[in-house]
């Protein structure tokens, strides 16, 4: 017997198990009233009904939906809403300008939009077939009572699909299948160690990677789910007191906002040797791990993946072997990307085939692993080449079977757990008459991770300020796409073929480091 996989698994057992329990609590927005609290058997029926409005908007199965909004109740709901119905849903980062937006709507073909209502003036010339705001019940849902077309899963059908910056200017649509989200959400759910007596925390923006499937996860196992809109690190100190948090998944940016809010707080930490913080986007620094333990008395989850792998790949998890050891030798091994999640397989390429002495290319084979990228055949063969993921990042596998991440092969940076092109950033620069050559790199940064560092030679007689560049990027593009540092040189390091050599311009920089990601 076979029976397919779908993320409906996820809401139908919360609304027959856990139907009456608290499902979300919601956070207040002006000028749309927020959800509260509500239980996981109104949960689904919203979903149901968001499902019904679909049909009598005549959308068909495998038609987009595009929502950009800040994390909510609605949003959790347009994951079964939408995807549960046999539409595709595409959750768009709600930091990116607005003809950025306008891209991803226009090139995944969403038929319907919803906007966060925060965010209604800022995108008010991007719009689809059916656009609706998110609050205005009335045209989201249909009526009560009202049911959808029934819809036959099909676990190898596109569920959602993440726009990622990847390698150019242009961002690429990864295609998660209902059987990526499945077996993601489950297996990141045994390796974290949930079960329905935890109470999770939306730190996380649920329209990166799906909320990394912890939404899925969460559902499933009538976890209560405390949303939070926007990051702030004495709030969530707040709602871990308030709400009894045990469960939250963070860019190292948000431990560091958490940390820093900590200092400040009267009274007991909450949470102390109750709170698993789950921790990606990049390797933290080993004293925020020391301090996460240490300072919080919450325990760290290190685990590595990308929004193409859906994501998770890998974990690192204190073992019991590791109690007895420092605190900073502890951390040190947290540090690492970890070893392969149940079910996944990785590797690294091998030495002249494109690796290199410390090590090669991760390559990663899974059940989680995208479908291909959204009309991107040629992006997606080369991305799946041999039967293998390639990741973009470089790694060395140790003797213990723990991956470190030691570079980024891709032009990606990783500042604040969003990733940013280079190449994009460049393309902004390039625009402006004073700039004759530019090489953006990432830099460690202590409160992000990494950030963005623009080596720029002028033009010839031209002149213009650190400034005057910084704020050209961030009217061209989303606001923490821009460098925050721009450094003038003469020229830039290139090879015989003119071309850039970002290693050796990145090497000055991360001097003292183990590894050229942080």
């Amino acid at each position: 017997m076979i029976v397919p996989l779908s993320v409906l698994d996820f809401i139908d057992r919360a609304v027959q198990v856990y139907g009456e329990r608290t499902g979300v609590v919601d956070e207040p927005v002006q000028p749309a009233p927020s959800l509260k609290e509500i239980g996981y058997a109104e949960l689904g029926e919203l979903a149901k009904r968001q499902a019904a409005k679909l049909d009598e908007l005549g959308l068909e199965v495998g038609d987009r939906v595009a929502v950009v909004s800040h994390n909510s109740a609605r949003l959790l709901a347009a994951f079964f809403g939408v995807a549960g119905s046999g539409r595709v849903l595409v959750p768009v980062n709600f930091r990116l300008r607005p003809d950025e937006v306008r891209y991803i709507v226009e090139h995944s073909g969403a038929r319907v939009l919803y906007i966060d209502p925060e965010l209604v003036d800022t995108l008010a010339d991007v719009r689809a077939e059916h656009t609706f705001v998110l609050g205005n019940d009335e045209d989201l849902y249909a009526p009560p009572g009202v049911e959808p077309r029934p819809w036959e899963p099909d676990e190898n059908a596109t569920a959602c699909i993440n726009y990622t910056s990847g390698t150019t200017a242009r961002p690429k649509g990864v295609q998660i299948t209902h059987r990526n989200i499945w077996v993601n959400a489950t297996t990141f759910a045994l390796h974290a160690g949930v079960t329905d007596r935890d109470v999770y925390l939306h730190t996380l923006p649920m329209f990166h990677a799906n909320g990394w499937g912890m939404p899925f996860a969460m559902t499933g196992l009538g976890v209560p789910q405390i949303v939070l809109r926007k990051v702030d690190g004495a709030e969530i100190l707040r709602r871990v007191r308030d709400h009894g948090v045990t469960v939250m998944c963070a860019a190292p940016a948000v431990a560091a906002a958490v940390l820093e809010a900590a200092q400040d707080w009267e009274g007991e930490i909450p949470g102390r040797d109750k709170v698993r913080i789950i921790m990606a986007g990049a390797p933290p620094p080993t004293k925020t791990v020391v301090r996460v333990q240490e300072e919080l008395g919450w325990e760290f989850i290190q685990i590595y993946g990308l929004t193409e792998t859906s994501p998770l790949l890998t974990v690192n998890r204190t073992r019991a072997e590791w109690d007895d050891l420092e605190a900073e030798e502890r951390a040190r091994l947290l540090t690492r990307a970890g070893v392969p999640a149940l079910g996944v397989r990785i590797r690294t390429s091998e030495v002249g085939e494109e690796g290199s002495e410390e090590g090669g290319e991760v390559l990663a084979r899974s059940n989680v692993v995208l479908e291909g990228y959204w009309e991107q055949p040629e992006e997606s063969a080369k991305a799946l080449h041999g039967g293998w993921f390639h990741t973009g990042d470089g790694g060395v596998i140790g003797d213990d079977g723990y991956l470190t991440i030691s570079d980024r092969k891709k032009d990606v940076i990783i500042t604040g757990g969003e990733n940013v092109s280079s190449i994009e950033v460049e393309d902004v620069l390039f625009s402006h008459p004073a700039v004759s050559e530019v090489a953006v790199i990432g830099v460690p940064s202590e409160k992000w991770g990494e950030t963005i560092k623009a080596l720029v030679v002028l033009a010839e007689d031209a002149q213009v300020t650190e400034a005057e560049l910084i704020a050209w990027c961030k009217d061209k593009a989303a606001g923490y796409k821009a460098p925050t540092s721009i450094e003038f040189r003469d020229e830039l390091a290139r090879t015989a073929t003119g071309k850039l050599q970002k290693f050796k311009l990145r090497a000055p920089y991360w001097e003292g480091f183990t590894r050229q990601v942080n």
